[in-house]
């Protein structure tokens, strides 16, 4: 069975560290998951993935070489994935459907994320848009299911019956 943390899970520790910690712990799952299917799909460096994130605010600038982008990159990630997180800590309390089934509540949110991030989110930056392809929406929702909701969903389950 998988076991989490003792300073994610236990009694005295505050919801807002629970949360952060969390936020970093999917977002760096969401990352690296991304980082190794760009490399093995492409054979091209990681670090492409991280400038193509930090040009959703810098636009094409972003790829001018500039060695602060994959940091930028890396920053701008880890803030969508802190509101992801935020927004589903918030949630989870109010709706009490999220707390009856943490498996379709992972998955749920996952393919909530995917849909916010593709419908909402990244047609308001700087990003060209690109055609829709099937086989790159079923990766991205498999990854944010996997690396993000269902994470997500199972610690919040966890947090919530240690309160």
């Amino acid at each position: 069975m998988l076991t989490l943390p003792a300073f994610i899970m236990s009694k005295r520790s505050s919801t807002i560290i629970t949360i952060i910690t969390t936020g970093l712990l999917v977002g760096s799952l969401d990352i690296l998951t991304a980082c190794i299917q760009f490399v093995l799909t492409t054979g091209k460096s990681f670090t492409k993935v991280l400038i193509f994130i930090a040009s959703a605010a810098f636009g094409p600038a972003a790829f001018s070489g500039d060695p602060a982008m994959p940091w930028w990159g890396v920053f701008f990630h880890y803030c969508i994935a802190m509101a992801f997180t935020i927004l589903f800590f918030l949630l989870y309390p109010k709706l009490p459907a999220m707390r009856k089934h943490p498996a379709l509540t992972g998955i749920g949110y996952g393919i909530f994320i995917w849909v916010v991030m593709n419908i909402l989110v990244l047609p308001l930056t700087r990003i060209p848009a690109a055609p829709f392809r099937l086989d790159g929406a079923v990766i991205g929702v498999i990854i944010l299911i996997v690396m993000i909701g269902l994470p997500l969903s199972f610690i919040a389950r966890e947090r919530y019956k240690s309160i």
